[in-house]
C-alpha cells in the first residue's frame, strides 16, 4: 500500500503547533518508559523509513550485551510516555469530528477521541493503514483459527498469501459467539459496540482517499471475532499431542518391556521435574502424574496412526511455534528508588508487516498504549497510567486429543471408515464441517476444505488399540469461546485495574493459555491464564482419552486454582517460557520443563538497581548458548576423570572453555558473517553427537523418536536436550540429583564408558571441522548468515544480528500511582 506523508521542516512545525495532543491524555504516572517494535511501524508496500527505522536501533542494542547504560536506553529505545515526544510529524485527516490521530516522528500513531466511539473508530483507521496488507490476507484465514480445522496452520496461508474464503458455515459459527458478549452484560455489550466502532474505522479509511493501494473488503463483526482466535491460535494454546506421545509410549514398552518402557516414558516427558526453574515458588497442582489406576488413559498400536488431513494440505500444516517471549522484573528491593523496574515483551516472530503495530489510545475513558493487534482495537501488551503488563505463551493443557470407538449403525464390525462413533452408549454420526475454499498454493489446485468432528471436536485421523479402530478428536477448551477474551483487553485498556487483584480478575476471563506479569510504582505480581480443563479421574494429561462420555472434562480450573502470585520472597519475577510454578505438570507437547531452561541465563540481580541494569541482564543472555552456560560444566567434569583421544581434541574441549569464560555469546560483532569465538563451533559440531551418546545406550533406533518430540537442540536456546544431558551426567557423578531419572542412561550407567562415549563424541566433532575448516582450530568458525534474522516472507531485505530478544519490549517504571 502507498501512502502520503507529511515532508519537510515547516510541515512537522505547522502540525506541532496546529495539533496539540489534548491536556487530559497526559496523566501518566511513569517514569523513565521506552519500547521497540522490530523492524517498524509501517506495514505496508513499498517499505519506506518506517518500516525498519527501528530494526536498526534493535540491531544496534545486541552487541553492547551487558553493558547497557542510561544513555543507550534513550539512544536505542522509543519513549513510551503518554502523548507524543518530538515533534508531530502529521494529523490524518479522518472525517471524524471528535478524533485526532498524530503521528510522530517513527509514525506511531497517537489516538485522542472525545469518545470511547471516536478511539475505538481510530483504532480500526489505524489498523486498515497500517496493517491493511496483513488484514487483506489474514481476514480468511482468521476463521480456520476458530474452527480448528485438523493439520492446517491459518497463519502460514498468511505468510505464504494463500487465500482461504470461509463459507456460510464458518460464519454462521462465528457469529454465533457474538452472544456470549451479549450475555456478559453490560461489559460485554461494550465491547461489541467497540468492536463495530473498530470496523465501521476500518471501512471508513479503505473508502477514504487516504487510501491508494489494494482495498479490502467490507470488514463485518464477524471478522472481528474471528480475527481474535487468531492470537490464541499462534501462541496460546497447548497439549494435543497424546497419541503421538501415546505412541511413543508404546514402542518405548514393545524395546524395554512393560514396567521399564513406562519409567523411561516418564523421564523424558518430565511432567513434573522437581528441578525446573519456575516463575514463583508456591506449588500450584495441576495435571501431573497420575498416581492411581488410569482406564481413562488409552496406549495405542504402535505406529497405527492414519492420518485424515489430505495431501493437497501438506504445505500448511501446522510447523512448530517459536517460545521465546519473556519477562524480567526486579522488585522494589532491587530498585535503587524503591519503584519496580520491568523488562518485558512478547516474542511474535520476525514478520514484515509484522503481525502487531504501536497505538497510543486516549479518550472517553479510555488509555493505553503499546502493541495492537490489528484483529481488534484493544492495546492488548503495554501500559495503562499507572501499571504496565506483557504475556508469555504458557503452554498449558487446554487442548485434549479423545480417541472415538468407531461403531456401525448397522450393526456390524467398524472399520477405519466409519464416520459413526460410540457416544454415552449410542452409535452416532459424526457431522461434516465445510469450511471454506483453500485457494491455489504449494503446487496444489484451489479446494474446498471440509473435515468431520464429533463432539469433542475436529477428526484429525485414526489410530487402532488392541486392533480396534478408534478416531482421533481434538477438544480445544476455547472453541467457540474466542471472544470472551476480548473483556479482559478492554478492562486493561479502560482504567479499571489499578492493583494486582484486580489485574488477576482481568486477566482471568482470558481463555488462551498465557503468562501475565504485573508491575506498578509499588507491587510486582504474575498470574497464568487459561480456560484450563479439569480431567476426570482415572485420566492422564499426558496420553489420550476414551471419547464414551465417562472421561469428559469436569469443569474449568478457579481463578485461585491458577499460579498467581504478587510481591514474591526473591523480589523478582523471571519467565522465558518456562514452568509456571511448581507442582504445575508440563502440557502433553511439552517436554522441555526439565532441569535445564533458558530463563537461568537471567542472572546478575543486586541491589541498587536502575532500568539499564535490568536491560543488561535481557541483552547479555539473548545472545548467549544456553548449552555452553548451563550444561558444559557438567560434561567437562565427565570428561575430566579420563584423557582426550588426540591433541585436537583436547584443543576443541579448551576453546568451548574460553568460549564459556567471555559468557559463551553467538554475537557477530565485527560483521564478516562469522560469531567471534571458535568454541561455538565446536558446541554446534558436538552437541547432537554428545546428547545422542547420553541418550541411545538406553534408547536405541528410538533415540529418534525422542528428537521428534523435542529435538536435540534448537536455536541455541530454545527446547533441547539439555536437561536430559545434565541431569544424568550428574546422576553418572554421583552428584545430588533431585527427581532422578528411573535408571542411568549414559554408558547404561558405566562412568568410564560414557566418558568415552562423550570423547568420541567431541574427536568426531574435531575431525569434522578439521577437514572443513582447516588444521588450526583457531580459525575454526560458526557461520553468523544463517542465524541473521530476517523477515518473514521476504518482502524486504533488512536483517539483524541473532539475538534472543522480544519482538516487542518493554523498559518501564513506575513513580507514583492513581490515588496515592
Amino acid at each position: 500500500m502507498v501512502r502520503a506523508f507529511a515532508g519537510g521542516l515547516l510541515a512537522a512545525f505547522v502540525a506541532t503547533v496546529l495539533f496539540a495532543a489534548p491536556a487530559g491524555a497526559q496523566i501518566d504516572f511513569s517514569g523513565p518508559a521506552f519500547n521497540i517494535l522490530a523492524p517498524g511501524e509501517y506495514g505496508g508496500l513499498p517499505a519506506n523509513q518506517y518500516s525498519t527505522d527501528q530494526g536498526m536501533l534493535y540491531d544496534a542494542l545486541t552487541p553492547l550485551q551487558g553493558h547497557v547504560t542510561a544513555a543507550d536506553l534513550s539512544r536505542y529505545y522509543l519513549s513510551e510516555k503518554f502523548g507524543v515526544t518530538g515533534p508531530i510529524v502529521r494529523s490524518e485527516q479522518t472525517g471524524r469530528p471528535g478524533l485526532q490521530i498524530l503521528r510522530d516522528s517513527h509514525d506511531i500513531p497517537h489516538i485522542y477521541g472525545r469518545t470511547r466511539d471516536d478511539v475505538m473508530f481510530g483504532s480500526g483507521w489505524v489498523a486498515a493503514e497500517d496493517r491493511g496488507l496483513l488484514l487483506l490476507e489474514g481476514l480468511g484465514p482468521a476463521y480456520l483459527a476458530t474452527l480448528d480445522a485438523p493439520g492446517i496452520d491459518p497463519f502460514s496461508l498468511v505468510t505464504s498469501a494463500r487465500s482461504f474464503t470461509p463459507s456460510a458455515q464458518a460464519v454462521r459459527f462465528v457469529a454465533a459467539q457474538e452472544n456470549l458478549l451479549r450475555r456478559a452484560g453490560p461489559r460485554g455489550r461494550q465491547v461489541l459496540r467497540d468492536l463495530q466502532d473498530w470496523i465501521d474505522g476500518i471501512n471508513a479509511y479503505e473508502a477514504s482517499p487516504e487510501q491508494a493501494g489494494p482495498r479490502l473488503p467490507r470488514a463485518k463483526l464477524t471478522d472481528a471475532i474471528a480475527g481474535f482466535a487468531f492470537i490464541g491460535s499462534i501462541f496460546g494454546n497447548g497439549g494435543g499431542n497424546e497419541v503421538a506421545n501415546s505412541d511413543f509410549l508404546a514402542r518405548l514398552q514393545r524395546r524395554l518391556g512393560p514396567k521399564a518402557g513406562a519409567q523411561v516414558f516418564r523421564d523424558l516427558r518430565e511432567v513434573n521435574d522437581p528441578e525446573a526453574p519456575t516463575t514463583i515458588d508456591k506449588p500450584f497442582p495441576y495435571d501431573g502424574v497420575p498416581t492411581g489406576p488410569t482406564p481413562g488413559a488409552l496406549v495405542i498400536d504402535p505406529g497405527s496412526y492414519r492420518s485424515a488431513v489430505s495431501s493437497a494440505a501438506a504445505d500448511v500444516t501446522n510447523g512448530p511455534r517459536r517460545l521465546a517471549s519473556n519477562f524480567i522484573i526486579a522488585g522494589p528491593k532491587h530498585s535503587a528508588d524503591r519503584h519496580p523496574l520491568a523488562v518485558m515483551g512478547p516474542q511474535l516472530g520476525y514478520y514484515y508487516p509484522e503481525i502487531v503495530m504501536q497505538g497510543d489510545l486516549h479518550g472517553g475513558g479510555v488509555d493505553a498504549r503499546g502493541i495492537i493487534a490489528p484483529i481488534s482495537p484493544y492495546v492488548f501488551i503495554g501500559r495503562g497510567r499507572d501499571f504496565a503488563w506483557s504475556l508469555t505463551s504458557a503452554d498449558s493443557e487446554n487442548e485434549q486429543q479423545f480417541l472415538e470407538q468407531l461403531c456401525n449403525p448397522s450393526g456390524g464390525k467398524p472399520t477405519r471408515a466409519s464416520k459413526h462413533y460410540l457416544y454415552k452408549g449410542r452409535c452416532r454420526p459424526m457431522r461434516l464441517v465445510d469450511a471454506g475454499r483453500l485457494g491455489p498454493g504449494g503446487g496444489q489446485p484451489a479446494r474446498e476444505l471440509t473435515f468431520y468432528e464429533t463432539v469433542h471436536g475436529p477428526v484429525s485421523g485414526t489410530v487402532t488399540v488392541h486392533g480396534r479402530p478408534y478416531a482421533v478428536a481434538l477438544d480445544r477448551s476455547t472453541r467457540g469461546d474466542e471472544p470472551i477474551g476480548e473483556l479482559a483487553l478492554s478492562d486493561l485498556d479502560s482504567n479499571r485495574v489499578h492493583s494486582p487483584q484486580q489485574f488477576f480478575r482481568a486477566v482471568n476471563q482470558f481463555g488462551t493459555t498465557f503468562n501475565w506479569p504485573y508491575v506498578d510504582s509499588r507491587q510486582i505480581a504474575y498470574f497464568s491464564s487459561g480456560r484450563l480443563p479439569i480431567l476426570a479421574p482415572g485420566t492422564d494429561a499426558s496420553l489420550p482419552t476414551p471419547g464414551t462420555g465417562k472421561y469428559d472434562w469436569r469443569g474449568w480450573l478457579s481463578l485461585n486454582a491458577h499460579p498467581h502470585m504478587v510481591a514474591p520472597r526473591s523480589d523478582t519475577l523471571l519467565n522465558w517460557n518456562n514452568k509456571p510454578a511448581p507442582g504445575w505438570g508440563a502440557a502433553s507437547d511439552n517436554y522441555y520443563y526439565g532441569s535445564v531452561h533458558r530463563v537461568q541465563l537471567f542472572r546478575g540481580f543486586t541491589q541498587g538497581m536502575h532500568e539499564a541494569a535490568d536491560v543488561s541482564i535481557m541483552n547479555r543472555a539473548a545472545t548467549e548458548d544456553l548449552r555452553a552456560i548451563e550444561v558444559w560444566p557438567i560434561i567437562k567434569r565427565v570428561l575430566r576423570g579420563g584423557r582426550a583421544p588426540s591433541k585436537i581434541a583436547a584443543r576443541a574441549v579448551a576453546l568451548v572453555d574460553a568460549w564459556r569464560a567471555q559468557h559463551a555469546s553467538r554475537i557477530d560483532r565485527n560483521l564478516d558473517g562469522l560469531i567471534d569465538a571458535p568454541g561455538a563451533a565446536v558446541m554446534d559440531a558436538a552437541w547432537n553427537g554428545i546428547a545422542t551418546a547420553v541418550m541411545r545406550p538406553v534408547l536405541g533406533p528410538l533415540t529418534s523418536n525422542l528428537a521428534q518430540m523435542i529435538p536435540t537442540t534448537s536455536g541455541y536456546f530454545d527446547p533441547g536436550w539439555y536437561g536430559y544431558v545434565s541431569k544424568d551426567l550428574r546422576a553418572e557423578l554421583g552428584m545430588k540429583v533431585r527427581g532422578p531419572y528411573s535408571r542411568r542412561y549414559c554408558g547404561h550407567g558405566s562412568l568410564t564408558v560414557c566418558r568415552k562415549s562423550l570423547w568420541a563424541a567431541i574427536q568426531a566433532a574435531a575431525v569434522e571441522l578439521r577437514t572443513t575448516q582447516g588444521s588450526n582450530p583457531s580459525n575454526w568458525h560458526a557461520s553468523a548468515a544463517v542465524e541473521r534474522i530476517t523477515f518473514t516472507p521476504g518482502l524486504i531485505p533488512f536483517t539483524m544480528r541473532w539475538t534472543n530478544r522480544s519482538t516487542f519490549q518493554q523498559v518501564i517504571e513506575f513513580t507514583a500511582h492513581a490515588g496515592h
